[in-house]
C-alpha cells in the first residue's frame, strides 16, 4: 500500500515538474514574442507622440491612428481593408440590393485602380463605364497609391451630385473624362429571357441578399412556360463581380443534388471547411451552359467551378478573373470594421481559384455585334416556296385550309398591288425585334451558347442511335468523337 502511495505521489510530482517546465518554456517563447511586438509598438507610439507634440499644426489623433491602420493593411493583399464607421455603414447597405453611389465593382491591378465590372442599369453603366477601365483620376486628383477603401470613399457622395472620372481604356490615346451622376443604385440581380422551344437565358448580374430566391423564381417561371419540357438554360455570369457566398451556395444547390460546392482553407492547411450540396436539388434534369469572362469574379467563380467540377454544366467563354480569397468582416468597437482575408477558395476538385480563375470547357472570343453583322454574307436567295403558283407543301396546305376557314381574310388586298411576275412579293412589314431576337442578334457569345444547347439533344440522339443500331446487329451509326465537352453532355442528359 505504501509503495502504491509513493508511486502515486511520484507520478503527481513528475507531472507537476513537467507542467512547470512546459509553462516556463512556453512563457519564454511567448515572452520573447511579446517583447518583440512591444518594441515595434513602442516605435509606433514614439512616432505618434512626436507628431502630436511637435508637428507644425495640431492633428486629429484618430485620423493618425486610422491612417496608420490603413498603411499597415496596404502591406497585405488588395482585398484586406480598414472600414471607418461611415464606410462600414455603406458596405452593409451594398449587399441589400439598394444603395447610393455609382454602381461599379473595383480592384487594384498592377497598382492601378481598375473596374472589374459596372453593375447593370446603374449610373456608371448608363454613363458608359466598362469592365477593364483604368480609373486614373477622380475629380482631377490622381488615384495612384490609393487603397480600395480610400478610392471607394472618394467616389461616394450625395445623391444627385456628379463625379468626374479620368478613364484610360484600351484604344484610348490618353485618358478621357466621364461624368457620372450619383444616384440610388437598385440592383436587379436576375434577368430572364425565354428563348422559346424549351430554351431559356438567365443573366445573373451580382450575388446580393435575394439573388438565390430570384434565380429559383426565374427557373420555375421557365419550367411553367415550357409545358413540353425544358431543353436547356444558359446562365450568364459575364461581368458579374460576385457578392455574398451564401447566395452562390444557394444557387449551386438549385442545380446540384450531391457533391462538393466549395471548400476553404485558411492559414492552418490541415483545417479545411467543405460545403456539400443538399440532396434536394430541384433542377437537375436538363442541360446547363454557364457563360463567364475575365470579369466574372468571386462568387461567380464559385458557382461556375461547382457546376463544372460536378459535371453539371458546360462552361463557355473566357478564363475568369481569379479572385479566390475569403474575406471576413470584423466589427470594431467604434463602429469601424476590419475586412480581413482569412482563407482561399477551392473548387470541388481541389483547384485554387486565387489568381487562376475558372477555365472554360469551350473558349469563345467576345465579338463586336456590329462588326459581326457586317461580316455575315447576305444573299438574296429565292427558294421553291418563293415561286408563284408553286406546288404547296404539307404545312402550306394546312395553312391554306386555315385561311379558307377564315373567310375574307384576303378580301382587303388592293387590286393594284404590284406583283413580280415570277417571284412572290414580300409585302410584310418588319416587326420590332423581340427580347429573344435582340439578345441572339446582338450577343455573339450568347448565340454560340444557344447553338450548343440546341446541338446538345442532337448529339445525344446520334449517340443513342449509334448504340441501339449496334446492339440490333445493323450497321452502326458514326458517333462524334468523345471530347471533355461531350462527356459533360452525356452525363447530364441521363
Amino acid at each position: 500500500m505504501k509503495s502504491r502511495i509513493k508511486k502515486f505521489v511520484f507520478n503527481i510530482s513528475f507531472i507537476a515538474v513537467l507542467t512547470i517546465v512546459l509553462i516556463f518554456a512556453t512563457s519564454n517563447r511567448y515572452s520573447a514574442f511579446a517583447a518583440e511586438r512591444y518594441q515595434d509598438l513602442q516605435i509606433f507610439t514614439k512616432v505618434l507622440n512626436y507628431v502630436q507634440q511637435y508637428y507644425v499644426e495640431e492633428v486629429d489623433t484618430k485620423k493618425l491612428v486610422y491612417g496608420a491602420i490603413k498603411g499597415m493593411l496596404q502591406e497585405l493583399d488588395p482585398h484586406t481593408n480598414f472600414l471607418p464607421p461611415e464606410l462600414y455603414k455603406e458596405f452593409e447597405s451594398e449587399t441589400s440590393g439598394e444603395f447610393g453611389g455609382l454602381g461599379i465593382e473595383i480592384t487594384v491591378q498592377n497598382d492601378v485602380l481598375t473596374v472589374i465590372a459596372p453593375i447593370e442599369d446603374t449610373p456608371a453603366w448608363e454613363a458608359g463605364i466598362q469592365a477593364g477601365d483604368k480609373i486614373v483620376e477622380v475629380n482631377g486628383e490622381s488615384t495612384k497609391g490609393l487603397s480600395l477603401a480610400e478610392a471607394a470613399q472618394k467616389m461616394r457622395g450625395k445623391r444627385g451630385s456628379k463625379i468626374r472620372l479620368g478613364i484610360f481604356r484600351e484604344g484610348f490615346e490618353k485618358p478621357k473624362e466621364f461624368v457620372v451622376q450619383r444616384g440610388v443604385v437598385k440592383v436587379r440581380s436576375v434577368k430572364y429571357t425565354d428563348l422559346n422551344d424549351g430554351f431559356g437565358y438567365i443573366r445573373l448580374t451580382s450575388f446580393i441578399e435575394n439573388s438565390g430566391a430570384e434565380m429559383e423564381k426565374a427557373v420555375k417561371e421557365h419550367v411553367k412556360n415550357n409545358k413540353n419540357g425544358v431543353k436547356g438554360i444558359i446562365i450568364d455570369l459575364r461581368r458579374n463581380p460576385g457578392g455574398l457566398l451564401d447566395q452562390a451556395i444557394r444557387i449551386s444547390n438549385l442545380f446540384l443534388d450531391k457533391g462538393i460546392i466549395v471548400s476553404t482553407i485558411g492559414r492552418n492547411q490541415r483545417e479545411k471547411e467543405v460545403v456539400m450540396a443538399k440532396k434536394d436539388g430541384a433542377f437537375t434534369n436538363f442541360p446547363l451552359i454557364v457563360l463567364i469572362n475575365e470579369y466574372s469574379a468571386s462568387a461567380s467563380e464559385i458557382l461556375a467551378g461547382a457546376l463544372q467540377d460536378n459535371k453539371r454544366a458546360l462552361i463557355m467563354g473566357q478564363t475568369s478573373f481569379g479572385k479566390g480569397s475569403v474575406q471576413s468582416v470584423v466589427k470594431l468597437g467604434d463602429g469601424s470594421a476590419l475586412k480581413l482575408t482569412v482563407a482561399r477558395y477551392y473548387t470541388p476538385s481541389g483547384k485554387s481559384i486565387q489568381s487562376e480563375g475558372i477555365k472554360p470547357d469551350v473558349y469563345i472570343d467576345d465579338v463586336d455585334a456590329e462588326n459581326y453583322k457586317k461580316a455575315i454574307i447576305k444573299r438574296d436567295v429565292r427558294r421553291e416556296s418563293d415561286m408563284q403558283n408553286h406546288l404547296l407543301g404539307t404545312r402550306e396546305q394546312e395553312q391554306a385550309k386555315a385561311n379558307e376557314a377564315n373567310k375574307g381574310a384576303d378580301a382587303d388586298k388592293k387590286a393594284g398591288e404590284e406583283v413580280n411576275y415570277w417571284w412572290k412579293s414580300d409585302t410584310s412589314k418588319k416587326k420590332p425585334a423581340s427580347p429573344r431576337e435582340k439578345l441572339l442578334s446582338e450577343d455573339f457569345q450568347v448565340m454560340q451558347a444557344y447553338n450548343y444547347l440546341r446541338a446538345w439533344r442532337t448529339i445525344e440522339n446520334y449517340t443513342s442511335l449509334g448504340t441501339n443500331t449496334a446492339n440490333a446487329g445493323a450497321t452502326p451509326v458514326v458517333v462524334p468523337v468523345e471530347t471533355e465537352a461531350s462527356k459533360v453532355i452525356k452525363k447530364d442528359s441521363k
